[in-house]
């Protein structure tokens, strides 16, 4: 199994993303995912199934499909715990949720941080920070990165985490954890795929010497139900996916989950089909040319599906871009 240095491991290039996998089908799906072969699950509290997730481990580790020790779990601290003292608790209760000891990856989710709401109120809390509010909104904490950083390393400090790192930070975010951290990051996890290139961020990201893996690798796929992209945005149907598939016998999936890896990145696919996840696991037996690597890379139209400066506003009453 291809595998890419993290810190100081080594983490399966191919894992299962969990997003938007519901509660009532993970627990399988995780179950089947390890029996084909998947040794790395990337979870969050935000997903709101940590805790079937953990049933599925638990059952496949009761099966002696896997060890906990073969297995290389992440998660991620939600955006209402990003003040110091809510940092050790969020990640302890995604443990408990979980069923396990020790993340091998825990990233901050958001660089958005908002207003702390306890578990006893609302568990996973979301974005909105009173539902029941006659205009319900985000609410924003003023909470320095520096802190909830501080946070984050304490977590490495009591073994709660191996390694630890950042999703969805800009270049500017990245060049400034790096002048503060005691413990740098060891990931940078991203939306990337053959519409969004992200080449600037993977250069910085390696001149770092930090680990990047590609969230949302397929493309448009995730958002068709949340009305956050459209079926004509497929990057499966461009027929320079399409035309290199046909010719190395492989599908359009794995045609661009390959061009991934091949990128020097760690992609998590979403899937709970049985057929899809051994068809994105198998990405050994076929290579693509660099001219190959370059075609698909030239599709690139900067389009990015999960951006809070679009869906924050529309969703949740209140602007907050991330990105420029």
């Amino acid at each position: 199994m291809q595998t890419i240095a993290v810190g100081q491991a080594s983490m399966p290039a191919v894992g299962l993303g969990l997003w938007k996998i519901d509660p009532n089908d993970v627990t399988q799906a995780v179950y089947d995912a390890i029996k084909v072969g998947y040794r790395h699950l990337d979870s969050a509290a935000d997903y709101g199934n940590e805790a079937e997730v953990g049933a599925g481990i638990a059952r496949a580790i009761g099966d002696g499909l896997c060890t906990r020790e073969e297995l290389w779990i992440t998660s991620k601290l939600w955006n209402t715990f990003h003040r110091q003292e809510h940092v050790t608790a969020a990640c302890r209760k995604s443990l408990d949720d979980l069923g396990i000891d020790y993340f091998d990856l825990y990233l901050v989710h958001f660089p958005i941080a908002l207003r702390f709401v306890d578990f006893a109120d609302r568990y996973p809390p979301e974005w909105i920070f009173d539902p029941s509010a006659a205009a319900p909104r985000m609410e924003r904490d003023n909470v320095a990165l520096s802190e909830t950083w501080g946070g984050m390393e304490n977590l490495v400090d009591q073994g709660l985490a191996r390694e630890i790192g950042v999703c969805n930070y800009n270049s500017g975010l990245l060049h400034d954890l790096m002048s503060y951290a005691r413990i740098k990051p060891a990931m940078l996890q991203l939306e990337s795929h053959p519409y969004l290139t992200q080449g600037a961020m993977l250069r910085t990201a390696r001149d770092y010497d930090i680990a990047v893996t590609a969230f949302s690798p397929l493309g448009a796929a995730s958002y068709l139900e949340l009305d956050m992209a459209t079926e004509q945005e497929s990057v499966l149907a461009e027929p320079t996916v399409t035309e290199i598939a046909a010719r190395l016998n492989v599908s359009a999936a794995q045609v661009v989950l390959k061009w991934g890896l091949q990128r020097g990145t760690a992609v998590i696919p979403k899937t709970s089909k049985p057929e899809r996840l051994l068809e994105n696991l198998t990405l050994a037996g076929f290579e693509l040319s660099g001219d190959d690597v370059a075609a698909i890379s030239a599709l690139n139209k900067n389009r990015r599906f999960n951006d809070p400066g679009d869906f924050c506003a529309d969703a949740f009453n209140t602007f907050h871009a991330i990105y420029d």
